[in-house]
C-alpha cells in the first residue's frame, strides 16, 4: 500500500505542477490533439530508435532542451545554423564541439511535418523528445505543455552569458537559475539530469586536479582518462554508477564525493542544499516528482506563444 501511495502522490503532484505551469504560460498538453493528433507517437518513435542506436542520445537531447530554454527561453533557438543574418548559438563557448542530437530532432521534424505541414513547432519536438529520452532510459514521464512557437532569432551572447558553467560555485547556481524563475529546489531536481550522459574532460580536468572535496580514488581513475594537457574531448560518465539510466544514482555519487564536475560536487558540499541531495539519493520516488515538476516549470520559461515567432518548417533556418 505504500509504494502504490507513493506513486499516486507521485502523479498527483506532476498533474497539478502542468496545470499551474500550463495556465501561466498559454500551454497545454492538448494543444494538437485536433490538429496534429499522431504527433505524440511520432516523436517517441523518433527517440525510441535514436536511444536504441545510441543510448547516450537520450542524455543529448535532454541537454539540448536545457540550453535552448536558458537562453532567452525555450524557443528552439539553440537549433539554428548561422546564416547570414543570425549568429547562431551552437557555437557558442559551452555548445561548441559539445551540443548534439541536432540530426535526430531534424529526423523527427521531417516526420512532423509529412503527418501535420507546418502546425508543430520545433520548440515543441524538442520538449517532447526530452521527455522521452528521460523515460526511454527509465526515467519519468509528464504531460508536457504544448503550443510554443518558434525564434526568429538567436543570440550567441546570450548563450556565452546565461549557461552555468561547470565551474559554476552553489552560489553562482541558485543565481543563475533564480533568473529563470526557478528555485534551488528545481536547481538539484534538474542537476539530476546528469544521472544520464557523459562530460568532456575539458569540462572537469580542473575538479579532477585542484579539488579537494573529491574522493581521491575517484580522482585517480578520472586523470587515466583526462590528462593534464590534450584529450580535451575524452569521455567520461556523469554518473560513475550508470549512464544510460536514468535513476537517482547521481545523487548517491554526491554523498561519496564522486561528482564529476566541480559544479555538481557543489551541490553537496556543506551547502544549502545538502538535505535535497540526501533526500533524492534515499528516495527515487521524490526525484522522479520533482524532476518531471522542474522540466515542466523550465519548459514554461519564456515560450513564444499565439501569434509570436513562427512555425518553422526545417529546424535549422528560418522560414524564408
Amino acid at each position: 500500500m505504500a509504494a502504490v501511495s507513493s506513486l499516486m502522490i507521485m502523479r498527483m503532484v506532476v498533474v497539478a505542477c502542468a496545470l499551474a505551469s500550463s495556465a501561466v504560460a498559454q500551454l497545454s498538453p492538448t494543444f494538437y490533439d485536433g490538429s496534429c493528433p499522431s504527433l505524440q507517437s511520432i516523436v517517441r518513435s523518433g527517440m525510441a530508435s535514436a536511444v536504441q542506436r545510441e543510448p547516450r542520445m537520450g542524455a543529448s537531447i535532454l541537454r539540448l532542451f536545457f540550453h535552448d530554454c536558458f537562453v532567452n527561453g525555450c524557443d528552439a533557438s539553440v537549433l539554428l545554423d548561422d546564416s547570414s543574418t543570425i549568429t547562431g548559438e551552437k557555437n557558442a563557448g559551452p555548445n561548441a564541439n559539445s551540443l548534439r542530437g541536432f540530426e535526430v530532432i531534424d529526423a523527427i521534424k521531417g516526420q512532423v511535418e509529412a503527418a501535420c505541414p507546418g502546425v508543430v513547432s520545433c520548440a515543441d519536438i524538442l520538449a517532447i523528445a526530452a521527455r522521452d529520452g528521460v523515460n526511454l532510459l527509465s526515467g519519468p514521464t509528464w504531460a508536457v505543455p504544448l503550443g510554443r512557437r518558434d525564434t526568429r532569432t538567436a543570440s550567441q551572447a546570450a548563450a556565452n552569458s546565461n549557461l552555468p558553467s561547470p565551474t559554476s560555485s552553489a552560489a553562482a547556481l541558485v543565481s543563475t537559475f533564480a533568473s529563470k524563475g526557478l528555485d534551488s529546489r528545481d536547481l538539484v531536481a534538474l542537476s539530476g539530469a546528469h544521472t544520464i550522459g557523459s562530460a568532456r574532460c575539458a569540462s572537469f580536468r580542473s575538479r579532477v586536479y585542484n579539488d579537494t572535496n573529491i574522493n581521491a580514488g575517484f580522482a585517480t581513475r578520472r586523470r587515466q582518462i583526462c590528462p593534464p594537457q590534450g584529450g580535451d574531448g575524452n569521455l567520461a560518465p556523469l554518473d560513475a554508477q550508470s549512464s544510460v539510466k536514468f535513476d537517482n544514482g547521481y545523487f548517491r555519487v554526491l554523498t561519496s564525493q564522486w561528482g564529476l564536475l566541480h559544479s555538481d560536487q557543489e551541490l553537496f558540499n556543506n551547502g544549502p542544499v545538502d538535505g535535497v541531495v540526501r533526500l533524492y539519493s534515499a528516495n527515487a520516488d521524490a526525484f522522479y516528482a520533482d524532476f518531471a515538476a522542474s522540466m515542466i516549470r523550465l519548459g514554461n520559461v519564456a515560450p513564444l506563444t499565439g501569434t509570436s515567432g513562427e512555425i518553422r518548417l526545417d529546424c535549422r533556418k528560418v522560414n524564408s
